[in-house]
């Protein structure tokens, strides 16, 4: 009898130092979901809240979970300022701050503390669109700092620059993928820009290897504010990355470009930056083409450039499936795709693009936050703070809460996380963690 007490008690220890994380701006699985369960219903900005704590500034940034850690990037308004915090994830104290730049944003629609934080438990990297990326340690002390902008060129591109850091299997990817040219003086004179992405140590962040992404796109096009997202497909590992016209994997630990796809923009017109990142599931990755384009679900069997047999589906016969800002999720065998243009969420079956259920999004307010899947729920946020909490087998509406009143110009851009059976959702204002 006592052996069987000490091993269920050796099973709940086990079973609470491994609840899931949140250690990337997609999440534990880089798909947006986790396995999370117990996670709130039902809330307010004062009731089933463990903690809430003001913020200095809003932020598109993510809240990024690592066991008894949440960390945030911000700007604080008052002070102008670059900021990387970390608060105690079960009580919302502050346990470390610092500011890392003055200057927050060169224009209206986003500031430099766009880009998520990463971590792996033992490292935590938070990157501004500046191009300054810090590494701290879990206490908070540096461990480095380095300027991709001073060390390969200031970015060109007409808005601020935004991807977020990719940690995976002890190398941190970032890429750049910019304009080949100059526009409104940002970007190197006299020389090409060239898009690259860049693979460091997360211990020193040295460089291990940059990998240039050549493309046929032109202006604006180049554009990504996407970020590269590792994934299984065909029995290979790999990173995907989308952007400049074409959706490509590469090798993890090279940087060689094994396959490239790219025809929803077959003229290479000007205007089509694109933002959201890629999403894999069931040996299919969805590449969303930008501004009401459709988005294309491709089975990257082959090595090489890929024609249109790489096709599965497209959703261009479904007008209202579409995603110009969101990152689809993927959960419970199925893509869950948040039109911010459509004003729609959609499941979607990954192998056939069979719509499953089609829902019109319950606020008034746009939805660019990408939507979190777990415990048979999907969740997302608007621009106004609405937080909407859906059936995800069925579509059915479970509840809505109001958590912000934006002023100004400020707008809920982060996308809510979840870990330990709790919610993250970061406001213009607070950043509240809801559960037990």
């Amino acid at each position: 009898m006592k052996h069987c007490v000490f091993l269920t008690i050796v099973i709940i220890i086990v079973s609470a130092t491994h609840a899931a994380d949140w250690p990337h701006w997609r999440g534990p699985n880089f798909n947006g979901s986790t396995d999370e369960k117990s996670l709130p219903v039902k809330w307010s900005q004062t009731e089933n809240v463990a903690w809430s704590v003001d913020l200095p500034g809003p932020s598109a940034a993510t809240p990024i979970v690592s066991a008894d850690r949440v960390f945030i990037s911000s700007v604080d308004s008052a002070a102008d300022s670059l900021l990387a915090m970390c608060f105690d994830r079960t009580n919302g104290k502050l346990l470390w701050r610092h500011e890392n730049a003055k200057g927050t944003r060169r224009d209206k629609r986003s500031n430099y503390a766009a880009p998520s934080p990463v971590t792996d438990g033992k490292v935590v990297i938070f990157f501004y669109s500046t191009g300054l990326l810090i590494g701290y340690g879990m206490d908070g002390n540096r461990i480095w700092s380095r300027s991709i902008r001073d060390d390969y060129g200031p970015f060109a591109f007409l808005w601020t620059f935004s991807s977020s850091p990719t940690l995976y299997r002890g190398k941190l990817y970032l890429q750049v993928l910019q304009r080949d040219v100059p526009v409104s003086g940002r970007g190197l004179s006299g020389q090409k820009n060239r898009s690259y992405i860049l693979v460091m140590d997360p211990k020193t962040g040295k460089t291990l290897w940059r990998q240039f992404r050549p493309t046929k796109a032109y202006a604006e096009s180049h554009e990504a504010f996407s970020t590269p997202i590792p994934a299984t497909l065909d029995g290979k590992d790999q990173l995907l990355v989308v952007g400049g016209d074409i959706l490509t994997g590469h090798d993890l630990q090279t940087g060689k470009e094994l396959w490239r796809w790219g025809t929803w923009n077959p003229d290479h017109a000007g205007g089509k930056r694109l933002v959201p990142s890629p999403v894999a599931g069931e040996g299919i990755v969805l590449a969303c083409a930008p501004k009401n384009a459709p988005i294309y679900a491709i089975r990257p069997n082959s090595a090489g450039l890929l024609d249109d047999t790489a096709i599965a589906w497209t959703t261009a016969d479904t007008k209202q499936i579409t995603a110009d800002v969101p990152t689809p999720a993927f959960y419970d065998g199925d893509f869950f795709i948040l039109s911010d243009l459509r004003k729609t969420l959609s499941r979607v079956d990954p192998q056939t693009g069979k719509i499953k259920w089609t829902i019109p999004t319950p606020g008034k307010a746009k939805y660019e936050a990408s939507p979190l899947a777990a415990d048979g729920k999907i969740y997302i946020i608007n621009h106004d703070g609405q937080t909407d909490i859906i059936n995800a087998a069925n579509g059915k509406l479970i509840n809505s809460i109001q958590m912000d009143n934006p002023t100004g110009r400020a707008v809920v851009r982060a996308s809510i996380t979840a870990a330990n059976a709790q919610l993250f959702i970061r406001t213009t204002k607070k950043l509240f963690c809801l559960g037990k």
